[in-house]
């Protein structure tokens, strides 16, 4: 099952409605949003798209009850979780949270494959030793909204736990480029 992961995207419709159609393209078959949308309205605009929408909110809330009700009007393809959630797709255990250090916590307990997070607009996958002794993935897919660089987001495959980034090149247009995985990363025990 392949999922497009964005975050950020702080009401830009335009490109948040291109990061979902290409990656429905590419055979995206969820999306999850790991917050900071604004107001309930951006995600109206994802309804034709007719992709599970998983979401959190981040620190740029916006209008919550709205939201809440959104995900609960007929269907409706929104699953709005709260700051945090945690569900299954594809058989893999998945965690999305706005802040990176929350994200980073979660991933360390071994109790996820893949921790999803945004927040800095900086876009990073690691793979981390996790307590248990195995590997989390930890992905962040920078801002789909643009702010400060151009927009990203990720493609990933959870049968292969594979990451694509996706960066903005021209308006409302996305290119797959090269992703950096930190393998292996540890934690400095204190």
């Amino acid at each position: 099952m392949k999922i497009g992961i964005v975050s950020d995207s702080h009401d830009n419709i335009p490109l948040l409605c291109a990061a979902v159609a290409d990656a429905k393209q590419r055979g995206a078959e969820a999306i999850l949003h790991c917050g900071d949308i604004v107001a309930p309205s951006t995600l109206e605009q994802l309804q034709p798209y007719d992709l599970p929408l998983h979401v959190i909110h981040g620190n740029n809330t916006g209008d919550l009850y709205t939201l809440e009700k959104l995900s609960h009007t007929p269907n409706s393809k929104i699953f709005y979780y709260g700051q945090d959630a945690a569900f299954n797709l594809a058989g893999k255990r998945i965690f999305i949270v706005h802040y990176p250090h929350y994200a980073r916590a979660m991933a360390i307990t071994g109790d996820y494959d893949l921790v999803c997070c945004g927040h800095s607009h900086n876009m990073s996958v690691k793979q981390l030793t996790n307590n248990k002794g195995t590997q989390t993935f930890m992905c962040n897919p920078g801002s789909v909204g643009g702010i400060g660089a151009p927009a990203t987001y990720l493609l990933g495959d959870l049968e292969s736990m594979t990451f694509k980034s996706q960066r903005e090149t021209k308006k409302g247009q996305f290119y797959e480029q090269s992703t950096k995985i930190d393998i292996g990363a540890k934690e400095e025990k204190g």
